[in-house]
């Protein structure tokens, strides 16, 4: 990279930065795939145990038609999210935690943002309460939060009660959609000064915050979030500036 543009791409990260950071936030909420790292640490995570035998022959084969379903339009996002976290039913969670670690540190590390992982170590610096919302499964959003300094009491993300250490297939929630401000409203109970954003999924989450933030918007997200005013920012490499 030459050495204006590389200077030009510093400016621009460091502007973005510090135009969060002069907001003096005291809640933010950060939705995680596409928002913090590229790709879906979820769908990512769901075809690599399936590959690797984490669920018997039977669950995986029944996962992998309900997953074709969902992208033909027939599940809904918040039904298949809920399904790829109660599919573990009867086994350990330690070993789901042990599997969503390893998966993250060899699979996803230079596709976390930098700005992003940034951004949110100094927010917290700074006193912020920073929330992460998901519509993923919580032990690879538990994962990749490590990275942020996210302790797990502040992530929101598709769970399931666990009993002596063993997952059940009750749904504890899934933020996907509406379901990321339910999540915010009955667990955070303040209001949300700024929110992070990269999908449709995630208009109804950043229209309740003071401030809203569309991270490396899809299209549909970036027509709205032009319409409305909010602030629209593509992290390096996601789009030519």
């Amino acid at each position: 990279m030459p050495r204006t543009s590389y200077l030009g791409l510093i400016a621009r990260v460091t502007a973005f930065i510090d135009s969060v950071l002069r907001l003096n936030l005291h809640v933010a909420a950060f939705d995680c795939d596409g928002t913090l790292w590229s790709g879906d640490a979820g769908e990512g995570f769901f075809d690599w145990e399936l590959k690797r035998g984490l669920v018997s022959p039977e669950v995986a084969l029944a996962m992998r038609a309900r997953y074709a379903e969902y992208k033909a339009g027939k599940v809904s996002e918040e039904q298949m999210c809920g399904e790829m976290v109660t599919m573990h039913k009867g086994m350990a969670e330690s070993v789901l935690m042990s599997a969503a670690a390893d998966y993250f540190e060899h699979s996803f590390p230079s596709q976390v943002f930098p700005e992003m992982r940034d951004l949110l170590l100094r927010l917290q610096e700074n006193g912020c309460q920073v929330w992460a919302v998901s519509s993923s499964n919580e032990w690879i959003i538990r994962a990749g939060m490590k990275q942020f300094g996210i302790p797990e009491s502040r992530i929101l993300a598709a769970a399931v009660e666990i009993e002596n250490g063993i997952i059940t297939d009750r749904l504890v929630r899934v933020p996907s959609g509406p379901g990321k401000t339910l999540a915010l409203r009955d667990v955070v109970r303040k209001e949300i000064d700024a929110a992070f954003g990269n999908a449709r999924g995630d208009t109804e989450m950043l229209a309740m915050a003071k401030r809203a933030f569309a991270v490396n918007p899809n299209p549909d997200l970036e027509i709205t979030a032009r319409q409305r005013g909010w602030t629209v920012y593509f992290p390096d490499g996601t789009r030519p500036q």
